[in-house]
């Protein structure tokens, strides 16, 4: 692969938010996130952590669960029980009509630590940080094998939910779900600002 190959990749990754009913072997999915652990990290510490859900009972009862809370949210932020009932099938929808789904965590354990809050919450995000590094390596590496994925941050929203239903060690704080499988379509178009909005030059 030449270097101009590399970045058409970069370029031309969809969010693919369908897929095609085809199983994904686990091997495949281990390899994508070996690949993902190439990311550079704050002192190599190496933050990520990953947990497969292959089952379908796991992955409907994590659905199921994210969903209710979603609700139980939305519903006490007032908006309309329709427009709120579409939101929860769709999440449901996107995580059981996955092929395969990973979730993707941060860990503190080796990073280092302070008695201060500022370089405390400095070293949580810079694993944060080399997390979601992993986690752009692991959709470039999707779409150079012809897969398809999806980021959904939805776990941001109710962490310790998540962390019961997969039972989780204390230390891994989940960020993100991936969904993964073959393209039932090109996904969503990307639309990104121009270098005039988020470039300066002096």
């Amino acid at each position: 692969m030449d270097d101009f190959e590399s970045i058409r990749l970069l370029q031309t990754r969809p969010s693919v938010r369908r897929y095609l009913p085809k199983r994904i072997p686990t091997s495949q999915i281990l390899k994508l996130i070996e690949v993902a652990t190439t990311a550079p990290s704050a002192h190599n510490r190496q933050p990520w952590r990953f947990r497969l859900v292959p089952s379908e009972q796991e992955k409907n009862k994590l659905a199921m669960s994210m969903g209710a809370r979603l609700r139980s949210d939305r519903m006490a932020d007032g908006d309309a029980p329709e427009t709120v009932a579409a939101d929860v099938s769709r999440s449901y929808d996107r995580i059981t009509g996955a092929p395969a789904v990973v979730i993707v965590c941060t860990s503190l354990v080796h990073m280092d630590n302070y008695p201060d809050a500022v370089r405390t919450d400095a070293e949580r995000l810079m694993a944060i940080m080399g997390t979601a590094m992993a986690v752009q390596n692991f959709l470039v590496a999707a779409h150079a094998v012809g897969l398809g994925a999806y980021w959904m941050r939805a776990p941001l929203f109710c962490p310790e939910l998540v962390s019961i239903v997969l039972k989780l060690p204390p230390d891994w704080e989940p960020l993100a779900l991936l969904t993964v499988g073959y393209p039932a379509n090109g996904g969503t178009p990307k639309k990104r600002r121009p270098l005039s909005e988020v470039v300066r030059l002096e």
